[in-house]
Parts: structure tokens; C-alpha cells; sequence
């Protein structure tokens, strides 16, 4: 495993556990598979390990997990505080409380402002008492060090930067994301003031992987030096000394395995200018079929009308890509077949969802694009079927 240090010289793996991801059972954590995965990881030197308070049962999970192995003195954990949940200083203290009784710890090592987007916003929690109640935190020793993680453009990520003496960020960053949300500029501006960066959507919630366009797969198929896309997309962003570590939301022992032999093995650096070339190309053929710019990171969810909003996207993209059928088949499997349907056709445009998208992606109207293209006379019959036969 390779470090890059954090603000006060602590070494952190470069390779960081995002427990929103960990595999699921019956709708539930699968807590067997979980421990044995965080298991796996900390013996190989993983040392972040990224949750937050609105990942329904993660930090709960987690906390488990910890207790369980007697791994807490060997990781760092990192949560967040969801600002936009709270009204008054008593309600942060009310929710950090209810957050260490989670994660059955006595303090945080690296604490997150959740999705602050805007520096209004921060003058807002200013007046509530927010820095006060942060230097309480430091100084009790609850919390080690304080970040925010972000989604928006460049332009007020810089911004919050330069309101308050930040000991780490979070950002969205990947060769697609290059120059949207914080972007480079963001990055190396992070990295210019000392300040380490996190990195999420790094494959951009395995789009980067799983939803690449068929030209795309072949680009990187036929480069002489053999990569899976996954590979590519992480030495990107550990080429660059601005990253200090990316998360990864690793379901399986697979996807594990292969991500710790990366981590071990990237260095700064190391890209050639024919390399760049090949990103530049992927991002081209990328760009030619990807309808909507989802991450499906969830925060849209859940819908008052139960629409599965990333798995909608998710089929409409592959529609509008090279693959109609195939992305049929999945709209089917995320929307119709399970007791209660979840497409966009159940959608009554109230907006909810938008205003709690890191994108800014008008759902609404893309959510009616997608019923005209997907939901189909076949699908209704379908759907007719699935509601009246289906029971599980």
C-alpha cells in the first residue's frame, strides 16, 4: 500500500473504503461479507474508511464491525454531518452524539461538513455557532481534524476554501469530471493551500466501468498496455501529487483485490503523454452516448413516489447509448419486477429530487424523457403483469 500524508503529516493510504457500498442481503448490510471485506482491506493497509449519517444503517454497520475485530486503533474513520438537517448549535451536538453512539467510538477522526455547497450556506452555520462548537470538538479531542465534502463548480469550491482554515476536502474527480464540479482547477488549488483532498466518484459510481460505451471498451481493449478500465481511471487520479487518497466503494473480494494491487504499485507522475491521448479519446466516445450526467450517488432518493431515480437514468443512458435492449432488460429489472413498480412514469413532478441533486440535472424533465423512450406499450403490458402476478 502506498501513503500520501494528511495536513499534520499523518500517512493515509491512498486507497479509502467507501462503506456506503458495502454488499447488501435481503436489503440489509450483509454484515458477514462487510467484516470480512474491512478485515481484508485493514491487514492489506487501508486506513480511511469514509461513511456519513444519512447512508441509511451504514454507520451502524460499521460501528459493529469495529467493535467486533478490534480494528478501531488501526483506522481512521471519517463521517459527516448533514448541516442541511440541523436549525441550531444543539442540533449538531444532538447529531454528532447519535453518530459516536453509532460507530461505538468516543471521537471522529476526520469530520465532513456534508455537501457544502454554497458559502452562504457556511456563513449560515457561522451564526449557528459552528466554529465555536468545531474548536470545542478539536479541543475535547471528538474530533481530530475538519473538512466539507463538495459538489458544485470551481468557482465556490475555492471559495470555501479561503472562509475557514480547513484540515481536508472532498470532492467528485475523474477523468470525466476533469473540468466539471471542483475540477483540476479545485484540486490543485486544494493542494496549493496544503489542504489534502479526498476523492469520491472516482469511476463515477462504476459508470466508468460498467457503463462504458462499446467504443470505449475497445479504445482500452486495444492499448498496448493492458488495463482494465477500473485500472486507468484510479492511476489518473493517483498520477496526480493533489490527491491524497480515493474512495472506493469495494462490494466484493474482486474489486477489492484488484484495487489494493493498484494502490500499491501508482505513483505520482507516472503518465506518459501518450497515455493522456488515450484519456482524451475515451472521454470523446464517452461523451457521445451518455444522455444524463448521473453519478447515482442517491441523493435524490428516496421519492415520495418511489421512483428509482439512478436506476431510471441508469437504463435511459444505456438506451441512448449502443445497447436498447440490454437497457430495456435493466429498466425492467429496477422498475417493474418487485411488488411495488418504481419507474418514471410514477414521477408527479414535485421536485423534491432536485433540489438535492450534487448535478443540478433537471430530473423532472429527464425522468419524462426516459418514460417516452422506455415505458413502451411491452413495458405497460409488463408492468400490468408484474403487479397483478409478481409477490415478492
Amino acid at each position: 500500500m502506498n501513503y500520501r500524508n494528511d495536513k499534520y503529516g499523518n500517512p493515509l493510504s491512498i486507497l479509502g473504503y467507501g462503506c456506503m457500498r458495502f454488499p447488501r442481503k435481503g436489503g440489509k448490510t450483509d454484515m458477514e461479507a462487510s467484516e470480512r471485506l474491512v478485515r481484508q482491506a485493514v491487514e492489506a493497509g487501508v486506513n480511511y474508511f469514509d461513511t456519513a449519517y444519512i447512508y441509511a444503517g451504514n454507520e451502524a454497520a460499521f460501528g459493529e464491525i469495529l467493535e467486533k475485530t478490534g480494528l478501531r486503533d488501526r483506522v481512521n474513520i471519517a463521517t459527516k454531518l448533514p448541516h442541511y438537517l440541523i436549525r441550531s448549535r444543539e442540533g449538531m451536538e444532538k447529531l454528532f452524539q447519535e453518530e459516536l453512539r453509532r460507530l461505538r467510538t468516543d471521537h471522529v477522526d476526520y469530520y465532513l461538513m456534508h455537501m457544502l455547497n454554497d458559502a452562504e450556506k457556511w456563513q449560515q452555520l457561522k451564526e449557528m455557532g459552528v466554529e465555536e462548537w468545531i474548536a470545542e470538538k478539536k479541543a475535547s479531542g471528538q474530533i481530530r481534524q475538519i473538512g466539507f465534502s463538495y459538489h458544485g463548480n470551481s468557482e465556490m469550491f475555492c471559495r470555501i476554501l479561503d472562509q475557514y482554515p480547513w484540515d481536508f476536502c472532498q470532492v467528485q474527480y475523474n477523468y470525466l469530471d476533469e473540468h466539471s464540479q471542483a475540477g483540476r482547477r479545485g484540486v490543485e488549488y486544494a493542494h496549493e493551500k496544503g489542504i489534502p483532498v479526498i476523492i469520491m466518484e472516482p469511476l463515477r459510481g462504476g459508470r466508468l466501468v460498467n457503463m462504458l460505451p462499446e467504443k470505449t471498451k475497445q479504445l482500452f481493449a486495444g492499448y498496448p498496455v493492458k488495463r482494465s478500465p477500473a485500472e486507468w481511471g484510479l492511476r489518473w487520479l493517483w498520477d496526480q501529487e493533489a490527491v491524497t487518497v480515493v474512495l472506493s466503494g469495494m462490494s466484493d473480494e474482486a474489486m477489492l483485490t484488484e484495487n489494493l494491487r493498484i494502490a500499491s504499485e501508482a505513483q505520482p507522475g507516472e503518465l506518459e503523454e501518450e497515455h493522456r491521448a488515450l484519456y482524451a479519446e475515451a472521454v470523446r466516445t464517452i461523451n457521445e452516448s451518455v444522455r444524463v450526467g448521473c453519478t447515482g450517488c442517491g441523493y435524490c432518493q428516496p421519492c415520495p413516489k418511489g421512483v428509482d431515480i439512478p436506476g431510471v437514468f441508469a437504463a435511459f443512458n444505456r438506451w441512448h447509448g449502443e445497447d436498447r435492449r440490454g437497457a430495456f432488460a435493466d429498466y425492467l429489472k429496477c422498475t417493474t419486477l418487485r411488488k411495488n413498480a418504481t419507474g418514471a412514469g410514477n414521477c408527479i413532478g414535485c421536485g423534491k429530487c432536485e433540489a438535492h441533486c450534487p448535478q443540478n440535472i433537471p430530473i423532472r424533465q429527464e425522468l419524462a424523457e426516459a418514460g417516452k423512450a422506455l415505458e413502451t406499450p411491452l413495458y405497460k403490458l409488463i408492468r400490468w403483469g408484474a403487479k397483478h402476478f409478481v409477490r415478492f
